[in-house]
């Protein structure tokens, strides 16, 4: 059903050719009464050889006309009406993800090898090839957010950048994944792409999950977590006070608090895929319109138009002065 609240023209400059076909109607009528003009001073036996079309002088439906009509609705295809939205067929292409990566001491923990922040840039690259051609941007933090490489296409830039990510290089030490969510939310509300935050950290300080939460309401941006490190059964799990065993609880009390799903690292590939299949999920579930585009019904008016270009073939049917 058309719904007329939406109705709109996508590219309304060509519907200038309306004022344009009014004009040749008007220009070519004038030349018309010209013609009828010199009936006055020319015996019609005389007037009749000299017309254009002579046969068609009695006919109401004239080359004019069809002229005119092909131009109005040549002029209102062009212009693009458009009421209903359409999913766009590079809606996957379009869906951008950002990576939130921890940077701080604890990730060089070597629980999970060959060190925490090592198997994240690892699964990055597995996470990257499973997205051929999709935006992707890197987030770095630890005690403050910065943004490592913007939304690109090239993997191989996310992944060089990834590898030489280290704590020395961070300027404040700490722990704000909160501020780095936020700094990717921003990120995504500015591309105008349907997308997903991968946060992917070792843990989560409790104080951050109100923060977190904040920042999961405002961007709507479906957030997912991926723990960085191995759990106290694991032999040879980090003992580190400041590197310490994975906390699965409080890790997914701070996915939910994110509004989001908790992934656990894996010695295969089961957690990116896993994690691949949720952010594919989320898109799927994105309200109306996000990821949308506008059908452009001016195709409808192309059957008209080429049914008016055919009777342009008819013998005798040219627009000259007999028109």
């Amino acid at each position: 059903m058309m719904q007329l609240e939406g109705f709109h023209f996508l590219r309304p400059l060509w519907l200038l050719g309306l004022p344009m076909a009014a004009l040749l109607l008007w220009g070519l009528t004038r030349q018309r009464s010209q013609t009828e003009a010199w009936a006055s001073v020319i015996a019609p036996h005389l007037l009749t050889p000299l017309l254009v079309d002579p046969d068609n002088a009695g006919q109401s439906l004239r080359p004019l006309h069809l002229l005119a009509l092909f131009w109005v609705l040549g002029s209102l295809a062009m212009s693009g009406p458009a009421w209903q939205r359409e999913p766009s067929p590079f809606v996957e292409d379009q869906a951008a993800l950002v990576i939130v990566l921890k940077v701080t001491p604890s990730m060089l923990a070597t629980d999970v090898q060959p060190s925490r922040l090592g198997r994240g840039v690892q699964k990055i690259h597995d996470l990257l090839e499973r997205r051929p051609g999709a935006a992707t941007a890197l987030v770095a933090y630890s005690g403050s957010a910065h943004l490592v490489i913007p939304l690109t296409r090239d993997a191989r830039i996310i992944e060089q950048f990834a590898a030489e990510l280290s704590p020395e290089i961070m300027p404040v030490d700490g722990d704000a994944p909160a501020e780095a969510v936020a700094l990717a939310s921003r990120l995504l509300a500015d591309s105008t792409l349907s997308g997903s935050i991968l946060l992917m950290a070792d843990s989560v300080a409790a104080d951050q999950w109100v923060d977190l939460e904040r920042q999961g309401g405002r961007s709507g941006a479906n957030l997912q977590l991926f723990a960085l490190a191995a759990g106290p059964e694991v032999i040879g799990a980090s003992g580190d006070v400041s590197a310490p065993a994975l906390d699965r609880d409080a890790m997914a009390q701070a996915a939910r608090a994110a509004g989001g799903e908790l992934t656990v690292v894996t010695v295969d590939d089961q957690d990116v895929d896993q994690i691949n299949r949720r952010i594919k999920r989320s898109l799927a579930r994105a309200p109306a319109g996000e990821g949308a585009r506008w059908r452009d019904a001016g195709y409808v008016l192309l059957p008209l138009l080429v049914l008016l270009t055919l009777l342009a073939f008819r013998r005798g049917w040219v627009v000259g002065q007999d028109v």
